[in-house]
Formats: structure tokens, C-alpha cells, sequence
């Protein structure tokens, strides 16, 4: 009794290589693993770039950490505390008088053309 592909396979010798079990078996264990499997590479490139926002978040975020240390330092000092909040908040000593003077960009742009 003869295979019923044997005469495809006569035609296309590379369907016999194709045919063969191990190579089946090799091209079925890849495909799974590919795509099917909990741990397949798909999922992998998925997980790798939720890793590197995160370490771009870490790397951010101990930045700030750096930078708040560096303020927390920097206004253990009375004087300091005082010219932060002036600054900052806008607070004022008893029988003083702030003026605040802001710049619109736009009012800025259209006296340079002129």
C-alpha cells in the first residue's frame, strides 16, 4: 500500500525532510514554545520591557530622592527656611510689603517684534 502523498513528495524532494518525525516533532516543540507555552519568547519581550520602565522609574525616582536630601540639608538652617518660604510662599515679616512681578511669554514675544 502506497503513502497517498508519495507522489507529492516524489515532486518536492524537500517535503520528504519535512516528513520525517524528528523534524515534526522539532517544528511542533518550537512553535509551541514560540507562542503557546506560559514562558514563550513573545511573553518574554513583553516582561523585558515592563523591567526596563521600571528601572527608568527607579533610576527617576532615586533622583528625586537625591534631590530632596539635598533641599532637606540645605534648609536645616533657619535663615535658609526663612528665604525658602519668602520665595516659595510668598510669606512676609510684619510691616513689609511684596510685590510680585510676573512676565506673560506672549507680552514678552510681541515687544521683541516690534
Amino acid at each position: 500500500m502506497k503513502n497517498p502523498f508519495t507522489k507529492i513528495i516524489e515532486k518536492r524532494p524537500w517535503l520528504q525532510f519535512l516528513s520525517n518525525k524528528y523534524v515534526l516533532i522539532l517544528i511542533f516543540f518550537s512553535i509551541w514554545m514560540i507562542f503557546l507555552d506560559n514562558y514563550s519568547l513573545l511573553d518574554h519581550r513583553i516582561l523585558d520591557k515592563q523591567i526596563e520602565e521600571l528601572e527608568d522609574n527607579k533610576k527617576y525616582y532615586q533622583e528625586e530622592i537625591r534631590n530632596d536630601m539635598r533641599k532637606i540639608k540645605f534648609l536645616k538652617n533657619s535663615y535658609q527656611i526663612e528665604k525658602y518660604a519668602r520665595e516659595k510662599y510668598y510669606m512676609k515679616k510684619e510691616n513689609e510689603d511684596i510685590f510680585i512681578i510676573e512676565f506673560d511669554k506672549d507680552s514678552i514675544k510681541k515687544n521683541d517684534e516690534l
